[in-house]
């Protein structure tokens, strides 16, 4: 028997046997319930989860990074996850980065036969280290790049999650930490675009929102540190310092160009009632934690 006979991501959904003479909405319908179901499996999952969060925030405390390898969905899924936390977070590229299998091509035209080289996913990784946290992403665990990115970085001495929708407790030793995502089949046979695609963004979503709340990228619910690249960045940024440091709009307007920018040293600024130099002290003392940074 090979070894995708009986992986969950390959079985048969018994609602959508008939599939073909569905109508559309039935078809819709479907497919969202199961999307429903798919993040449930994650909220089951949610303390193995939280712990890779935690070695997130571990990893970029020490100075490390994090690096998403997968292929097909699951790796532009990790390339989206890297390409949305500097805007969001004011991360450094460098700092949360993502290996997709066939590379940079793969990710607007699928390489059939990428994901099958094991020796591709170990050389994506040979600068990860003891500092680093490696999170490979395959649906169904049996990805052979995303296995060789695993055990080289293993054995580089860096952490190891897979976030998977197989079943964790066959592969406590596929890496440091399973997450295993029981989504079972898809509407689509096979198609783990589908409801497993959406349940591993879930806990992508989690695991860095989480983190970079332990970093103290957030203030309330507010991202107090975004990068303001667009309009609709620079609005919500001033309206971050607005609502944070309760102040008119006017005066947000002042605070964020007296802070070049620093969203985090405008809402000190105007909370506290302090100069651009206080508020950077002050926040530099606080390792960058605006909370820490107000409370003294």
């Amino acid at each position: 028997m090979n070894r995708w006979r009986t992986l969950l991501t390959e079985g048969r959904h018994p609602d959508s046997e008939a599939l073909d003479t569905m109508t559309s909405e039935e078809v819709v319908t479907l497919l969202l319930e199961e999307d429903k179901r798919g993040l449930d499996a994650a909220l089951a999952q949610r303390e193995q989860i939280a712990q890779a969060a935690s070695w997130a925030a571990e990893a970029l405390e020490a100075g490390g990074s994090i690096v998403f390898a997968g292929a097909g969905t699951s790796g532009r899924l990790g390339i989206l996850e890297a390409a949305e936390c500097p805007p969001t977070f004011g991360s450094e590229p460098e700092q949360i980065r993502a290996q997709m299998a066939g590379g940079e091509d793969a990710v607007f035209r699928a390489k059939e036969g990428a994901e099958d080289r094991e020796g591709q996913g170990r050389e994506a990784v040979t600068e990860l280290g003891a500092d680093d946290l490696l999170i490979g992403l395959s649906a169904s665990s049996v990805t052979r790049y995303v296995q060789g990115a695993l055990l080289q970085a293993r054995g580089q001495g860096a952490r190891t999650v897979l976030l998977t929708c197989a079943a964790a407790d066959e592969l406590a030793e596929a890496a440091d930490l399973v997450i295993g995502l029981a989504t079972g089949p898809e509407i689509l046979t096979g198609s783990t675009r589908l409801k497993a695609g959406s349940a591993t963004k879930a806990a992508l979503n989690a695991i860095t929102t989480a983190a970079m709340v332990r970093l103290g990228k957030t203030y309330d619910n507010l991202m107090v540190d975004l990068r303001p690249g667009s309009a609709k960045l620079e609005d919500r940024a001033l309206r971050i310092i607005e609502e944070a440091a309760e102040v008119s709009a006017e005066e947000a307007v002042q605070l964020h160009l007296a802070a070049n920018g620093n969203v985090k040293v405008a809402i000190l600024m105007g909370k506290l009632e302090i100069s651009a130099f206080k508020a950077r002290d002050r926040l530099e003392a606080a390792g960058g934690h605006l909370r820490k940074a107000l409370d003294g």
